[in-house]
């Protein structure tokens, strides 16, 4: 058996030394195929692992590599066989890319991407082989930060949690704290529980460490499971302590005590911590809560490999062969096996179809948006302009901005984004994305209906939230028109986008969004008519600008 083995391991290692130019060739084909589809994908991606939040993508795929360099015994002992079920899932990501291309979604783009690698990777070493690294190329999802809609409302979520808990741990300790919202008050100085100390920068990387150590950890799978889902809680008590730490010092010493220097080292340490409680888990779950397994023993996967390839040996003498003698050194490998040359054909389509077909046209506004009236009924408005950086992170085509008075002084902001062709990195961003991102909080969302004008028919369903931040509250409508529909979440925009871009080709669309404060001598009744009255009232308007 032993001699049988080492025969066949000989040869699989042979082959690999004569199939080495045309892999590499192999390999550059892909790199460059997937580099051109994915080009501005991968520029994007860039830019969002030099956020704070996502610098610890930067690590991964070092981990990833590693994880995979771990396997490379088991993988040279297991001979590749190639798949055609590969090429199904290159086809899959090639569909996924249509559709982030025509609806305008990143999130679709690095899917595609990670089916892309998968595929190929499944084409090549068959499902054999991919079975050894399956782990690392599963969590090289972690690549990927979380769409921001998915981010913002975890990030919410976290600094309510983790600035209640850091009240309560003030107040245990006997500094005289209140929180509204994420603002907490001192008495002499206020805490603004900002993203930079939201908690969520600790919750990607500590889930992402806790899976690794969970792998590399030798326990039940329960045990690996608690470990990861503990992240979670780690992370919220973990930044409740820094909030907490934050606000005795700032009440001891002054505001200017908890930052500069030691906001960035709280911070790292804090992190240095939970890796601590990490470890510590560990070794409460492996010592105090300890279980059976079986000892390890390293000859099991040879043995396993020995008997599958003297299997082989035995029953698929002629198979065998004809496997081996396609296996032909030289340049002549570099088009077998022929899943290769389809794999080929369908990303070297993508590219040329990517860069030589326009599915959009770019439709204008029946009517510039500096001509939209300052005076609708008995509203006076005074037009706004956005800043260069926001104008330039929004990336639209036209827009306006006017806070509008009543009467009696009332305010309702209008705010309306206009954009001739939505696609990848050119579409609109939703208020419930942007606002909570500047410090907002939504107590309140929903959907309500907006009235026809004329009181006539049954009009339509707009957004609703009520907005919290410092003390202040706002009520917010907002709606999505889009080419002749009025849209209400984001879901429906990449659905309708994709089909209107192949059945119409137009993406055009726009975003309406209508604020008013929820004043001190009023209730949240009074600022819901407010809003009703005005939208209303400024339809009939908009739709003398937008295209049907």
């Amino acid at each position: 058996m032993n001699s049988s083995y080492q025969d066949i391991s000989q040869r699989t290692k042979l082959d690999a030394l004569m199939l080495r130019p045309a892999g590499l060739v192999k390999f550059s084909i892909y790199l460059s195929l997937i580099v051109g589809i994915y080009y501005a994908s991968l520029g994007y991606l860039l830019h969002l692992w030099n956020r704070e939040d996502f610098s610890y993508c930067y690590f991964v795929p070092f981990i990833v590599i590693y994880l995979i360099l771990e396997k490379r015994n088991q993988l040279t002992e297991q001979r590749s066989i190639p798949s055609l079920h590969g090429l199904i899932a290159v086809a899959l990501g090639a569909g996924l890319f249509w559709i982030g291309e025509l609806g305008g979604d990143y999130l679709a783009f690095f899917v595609s991407l990670w089916l892309t690698v998968i595929g190929l990777c499944w084409l090549h070493l068959g499902w054999q082989k991919l079975k050894h690294i399956c782990f690392p190329l599963v969590l090289s999802i972690a690549l990927f930060p979380p769409p921001e809609f998915i981010y913002n409302q975890i990030s919410v979520k976290l600094k309510l949690m983790s600035s209640k808990l850091g009240v309560q741990l003030m107040q245990l300790y006997g500094t005289t704290a209140f929180r509204e919202g994420n603002t907490i008050d001192l008495g002499a100085t206020q805490l603004q529980v900002v993203d930079a100390c939201n908690g969520i920068r600790y919750l990607f990387p500590l889930a992402v460490l806790g899976i690794l150590l969970a792998y590399l950890t030798r326990m039940a799978w329960w045990k690996k499971a608690i470990l990861v889902f503990s992240t979670v809680p780690l992370t919220i008590v973990t930044n409740s302590l820094r909030i907490a730490l934050t606000g005795i010092l700032s009440d001891l010493w002054g505001p200017r005590a908890a930052e500069g220097f030691f906001h960035g080292f709280a911070g790292w340490f804090i992190f240095m911590s939970a890796l601590g409680f990490l470890l510590l888990e560990i070794w409460i779950l492996k010592n105090i809560l300890a279980d059976r397994l079986p000892a390890p023993d390293g000859s099991g996967p040879t043995v396993k490999a020995v008997s599958n390839g003297v299997a082989r040996e035995r029953s698929g003498g002629a198979a065998t062969a004809r496997h081996y003698n396609r296996l032909i050194p030289g340049w002549r490998a570099l088009w077998r096996p022929p899943h290769f040359v389809a794999a080929v054909v369908l990303l070297g389509a993508n590219v040329v179809l990517a860069q030589s077909l326009e599915f959009r046209q770019s439709i204008p506004l029946k009517n510039s948006f500096d001509n939209f009236p300052l005076r609708i009924g008995e509203w006076h408005g005074d037009r706004k302009n956005l800043t260069f950086d926001i104008l330039d992170e929004l990336d639209l085509n036209d827009y306006i901005l006017v806070n509008y008075k009543n009467s009696s002084g009332q305010l309702v902001n209008f705010y309306t984004a206009y954009y001739e062709s939505q696609q990848k990195g050119e579409s609109i961003h939703s208020p419930a994305t942007c606002l909570p991102s500047g410090g907002w909080i939504f107590e309140e969302a929903g959907t309500v209906r907006i009235a026809p004008p004329d009181h006539h028919g049954s009009g339509f369903s707009v957004k609703r939230a009520l907005m919290e931040k410092g003390g202040v509250k706002q009520l917010a409508y907002y709606w999505f028109p889009q080419r002749g529909r009025i849209l209400t979440n984001l879901y429906q925009l990449k659905i309708y986008a994709f089909w209107d871009a192949i059945n119409r080709r137009r993406t055009d669309g726009a975003l309406v969004r209508l604020i008013t404060p929820v004043y001190l001598n009023e209730g949240l009744t009074d600022a819901e008519r407010r809003l009703q009255i005005f939208a209303r009232l400024v339809v009939p308007q908009l739709n003398g600008f937008l295209p049907d």
